[in-house]
């Protein structure tokens, strides 16, 4: 299975996510450059936290119009693996690939710490290697990663098992406590409806050997190696 990072201008996890991939994972990865247009022979595409073009603006909003985004939409439009983190997760949303949208923190200040995510749909891409209410410790980095939906969008995400990871306690109660930026029903990632696009704002590749504290992390890229190597389907 091959994967791409997209790297753009202040991407500062591509590094991490490669590692992850190659060295962890034993999988084939390459970088590809903000400006390039021809993703053919990728199977899922990886965009990166990091601070893409400073956070001028609006967090992602000039990297949605990186010319490599016009491709991963395509991609994402043909049944293609994506997968958005921290700074990738909000470009995603600022592209409309995926619902929703970011604000600051409610506490206005970055959070570095381990979260503790629940696991609410296990039939997906990205989550078949674990099971339903499984708990992952997956560490945090950001200042903006208040995900904000209304309730008619939080109902139709639940209808449609959207929500795959909520911020809870280190036994699974999902209560605001856990939450660390006041994300909307402590929702920390989700996918669209086709289920081939991934946000999250916690950071996987950060736990994805023993090494640094926890794997974790490994868990939702040994899900997407099986997803594809068992051609697009569960098990």
């Amino acid at each position: 299975m091959k994967f791409g990072v997209v790297v753009f201008p202040g991407s500062n996890c591509d590094t991490d996510v490669k590692y992850a991939i190659e060295t962890v994972l034993k999988q084939p990865v390459d970088y590809l450059w903000h400006q390039e247009g021809d993703i053919a022979g990728y199977d899922c595409l990886v965009l990166p936290g990091g601070f893409s073009f400073g956070d001028y603006l609006r967090i992602g909003a000039i990297a949605r119009f990186s010319p490599i985004m016009k491709s991963v939409e395509q991609f994402a439009g043909n049944g293609g693996l994506v997968v958005g983190i921290c700074n990738g997760f909000q470009i995603l949303l600022e592209a409309g690939l995926l619902p929703g949208a970011m604000k600051m923190n409610d506490s206005l200040q970055f959070r570095c710490q381990d979260a503790y995510l629940k696991v609410e749909n296990n039939e997906t891409a990205f989550t078949n290697k674990m099971m339903p209410g499984n708990i992952l410790r997956v560490p945090v980095a950001h200042g903006e990663g208040n995900y904000y939906a209304d309730e008619s969008m939080v109902a139709e995400l639940e209808r449609n098992g959207q929500i795959v990871f909520r911020y809870s306690s280190s036994k699974g109660a999902v209560v605001p406590e856990a939450n660390p930026n006041g994300s909307t029903a402590n929702i920390a990632g989700v996918i669209n409806k086709e289920g081939n696009v991934l946000g999250m704002m916690p950071h996987p590749e950060r736990c994805a050997e023993t090494l640094l504290g926890g794997e974790d992390g490994k868990l939702i890229f040994e899900s997407i190696i099986d997803w594809h190597q068992g051609g697009g389907k569960l098990g």
